[in-house]
């Protein structure tokens, strides 16, 4: 049971890292040009230097959803990890994680509607480039939606022994 805890802390943490990294990173999509590798995220488009990401009027609403849903994924995930840590000294004997389950599946949830969003409307928008391709920060995005919902449905079986 110890075993069990330790590495779903651990996951839980890795998820967290994985979240920030994913959400502060400008590498969603990748394409190269003749001079350099062009990249975008949520924030800014890289070439040697970057700049304000060139977003239409008709996208800029996507785009302020997809980040505000990926920094909601990162604070309902941190708020899971600190309910977890409370519950595991607090919560007596054979109660379940709800509340730390229902967080996480709050926290997968805010990861599906901003990758989903992303996939949806920014596909292929790198400027000026050619082989447009996803970078690492996009699938780190949906490995935490993966780890997140295994994470959640674990806490919500999960029992205090």
């Amino acid at each position: 049971m110890l075993v069990l805890l330790a590495g779903i802390f651990v996951v839980h943490i890795a998820t967290v890292i994985m979240l920030f990294v994913s959400t502060i990173a400008n590498v969603w999509m990748v394409g190269s040009s003749n001079s350099a590798i062009i990249s975008s995220g949520l924030w800014l488009l890289c070439n040697r230097t970057c700049t304000q990401l060139p977003v239409s009027s008709q996208d800029e609403a996507s785009l302020k959803a997809v980040q505000a849903f990926m920094i909601l994924s990162i604070i309902f995930s941190v708020m899971a990890l600190i309910l977890f840590i409370i519950q595991l000294f607090t919560l007596e004997k054979g109660k379940r994680f709800y509340m730390t389950g229902a967080v996480m599946l709050i926290c997968w949830m805010c990861i599906l509607i901003a990758v989903s969003i992303y996939t949806a409307r920014f596909t292929d928008m790198v400027a000026f480039s050619t082989n447009p391709h996803h970078g690492y920060c996009f699938i780190l995005a949906w490995i935490c939606f993966c780890f997140s919902f295994i994470i959640g449905i674990l806490y919500l079986v999960l029992r205090k022994k």
